[in-house]
């Protein structure tokens, strides 16, 4: 075995899991779910089936993950975030196999105790804040907080906040690296190699 099982987890048959990854105590991984490698999934996690986990993704302790939703590479999931997989719940009507899909781009976080809609997916590097509550479509690198969430900036790569000029312009403190706002839409220019 390339990866580590504490001995309370409970990782069913039929699970695939990447060189690396470690999961941790009283979490559980349901057949057919499918995790990257070298990911991080903390205590009293679920997994539950055909969920896909990317590369290097952190998922904190008390999360529950549900059929539907796809991670990409180095998505962080704060402490006792949930997703849904059915809009419209009721204890009496069986609606499996009709899951809402939901995504989670590369690079993206939410928040602690965020709680994440299904049908809506998250762009890259977005940043949902601790207990928002996302109800649509999160664009790349949106800033997002509330309860229902609501755009109130933009975030670098490195999770710093966006400041842009007139121009439409931004540089990541950390990083140095230099960010466009056009049309609503943020994207990362490329390096200048000289």
């Amino acid at each position: 075995m390339d990866y580590f099982v504490h001995d309370t987890a409970l990782v069913d048959a039929g699970c695939t899991i990447g060189e690396g990854t470690k999961i941790w105590h009283f979490s559980h991984i349901m057949p057919g779910a499918v995790l990257g490698k070298n990911c991080n999934i903390g205590q009293n996690v679920v997994i539950s089936p055909e969920v896909v986990l990317g590369n290097n993704v952190k998922v904190q302790n008390n999360v529950s993950i549900y059929t539907g939703v796809i991670c990409e590479d180095d998505v962080f999931l704060g402490p006792s975030c949930v997703f849904t997989n059915v809009v419209n719940p009721r204890s009496a009507v069986n609606r499996r196999g009709s899951y809402a899909k939901t995504t989670v781009k590369k690079g993206a976080t939410i928040g602690a105790n965020a709680t994440i809609v299904c049908g809506h997916d998250i762009g890259e590097y977005a940043f949902i804040g601790a207990g928002a509550v996302v109800t649509k479509n999160v664009p790349a690198y949106a800033l997002l907080v509330g309860n229902p969430a609501r755009h109130i900036g933009w975030m670098s790569e490195f999770g710093h906040r966006l400041e842009f000029d007139a121009d439409g312009s931004a540089v990541c403190p950390e990083s140095n690296d230099k960010y466009r706002l056009e049309n609503g839409n943020v994207h990362k220019l490329a390096s200048s190699i000289l």
